[in-house]
């Protein structure tokens, strides 16, 4: 009995013992920038959350290879230079196990080199320009869909209602260039005319000229490759003109609520070219919608989702790697199909999205509705 007895209890010490190990082991470490401050400031305090969510996620339901998960992050300003230098103090001094990218195309691209001169990999959270794509890279991984596909359901819908005259205007910077870029060539493809191809200063809130030029050139489809401040504006100063397409289309702007607070009825008939929405149609998307709401108080815009299917990207891989080895995530990364919450993950030899849909939403009403593709939309376009 006694022999018995001190089984059990140097049974129960090791139960102990090794629960008391777990619990002390070092955290994974995820390093980012995160646009906190400056130009993207919105965009990229979504795209933080959403990634916070994730790791909040992951802890509560246990651990990441038995450990949980630790974000260390610094704002970048929306400043590709500091990026860069704070990608290389996230890898050279913090010493993470694991990087995620940041938002935009153009910061992306800094923080991309510094990734691939360190061959340590990194999923592009928020980014979709070829550019990046293009440089040889090996280490750098897409789950957006590409920039130049962002055009494709608006104006193919422009095609079937017989319009013809396209406009562009856009932001001079990585991404919205390469939406103009898209929608030349799609548009040559339907022989349609571009009637006015313009781009403007990344930081520029001043349309007034440009949507005088729009107005003399009477465009069917006015499209904007813009971010959020300059899509408020660059609506309002179409509005202030008179000038009434029978399509206007831009990038990430409309996806956001604030787009429509500030706007009002203006908003109502913009479209958004956009990666994700909260939608009866889109799997997962309302129970992260509800329970984003329920944790920051607000609603969750599509760059709360490049976070949240950034995080579960990068999730899936450590797991099917089974290790933070570096070559073993990449391979996996290179090599596995995942559908996250943004979508379906498959990527090229490059590290470039191949599986990911866009959408377009429209605000109705006040409202904030998925009208394409048809055949999971919640409401029909209205013109």
């Amino acid at each position: 009995m006694r022999a018995r007895l001190i089984g059990m209890a140097l049974a129960g010490l090791c139960l102990l013992l090794g629960m008391s190990v777990s619990q002390a082991a070092e955290p994974i470490r995820v390093g980012v920038t995160a646009s906190l401050t400056g130009a993207y400031a919105k965009l990229g305090q979504d795209q933080l959350s959403g990634i916070r969510m994730w790791a909040d996620d992951i802890n509560a339901r246990g651990a990441l290879l038995g450990r949980k998960v630790e974000i260390v992050h610094y704002d970048d300003a929306s400043d590709p230079e500091k990026s860069a230098a704070l990608y290389e103090r996230l890898i050279t001094q913090d010493k993470v196990d694991l990087l995620l990218g940041p938002y935009s195309s153009d910061i992306t691209l800094a923080a991309s080199r510094v990734a691939e001169r360190h061959n340590f990999p990194m999923v592009a959270t928020g980014a979709s320009s070829e550019t990046i794509w293009e440089q040889g890279f090996s280490n750098i991984f897409q789950i957006d869909a590409p920039a130049t596909d962002y055009m494709k359901l608006p104006l193919g819908l422009a095609n079937e209602k017989g319009l013809k005259r396209i406009a562009l205007v856009y932001a001079d910077t990585e991404f919205p260039r390469e939406v103009a870029e898209g929608a030349r060539k799609m548009a040559a493809s339907h022989g349609m005319q571009i009637v006015l191809d313009e781009a403007y200063p990344r930081d520029s809130l001043e349309f007034g000229g440009i949507a005088a030029r729009l107005k003399a050139a009477a465009p069917d489809v006015v499209i904007g490759g813009t971010y959020f401040k300059d899509s408020v504006a660059l609506v309002r100063a179409i509005r202030s003109v008179g000038l009434k397409p029978e399509i206007t289309v831009m990038t990430v702007g409309p996806a956001q609520e604030a787009f429509g607070r500030q706007l009002g009825d203006d908003a109502n008939g913009v479209m958004g070219a956009i990666a994700w929405m909260r939608s009866g149609k889109m799997p997962l998307a309302y129970d992260f919608s509800f329970r984003y709401k329920e944790k920051y108080g607000h609603n969750a815009a599509v760059h709360a989702a490049y976070g949240y299917g950034g995080g579960q990207v990068l999730e899936a891989a450590v797991r099917l790697a089974g290790s933070l080895d570096r070559d073993a995530v990449r391979e996996q990364l290179k090599t596995m199909k995942f559908r996250s919450l943004l979508g379906h993950y498959r990527v090229d030899e490059a590290g470039r999205q191949t599986a990911k849909n866009t959408y377009v939403m429209q605000w109705q009403d006040g409202f904030r509705l998925l009208v394409m593709p048809e055949d999971i939309a919640d409401s029909l376009v209205k013109y």
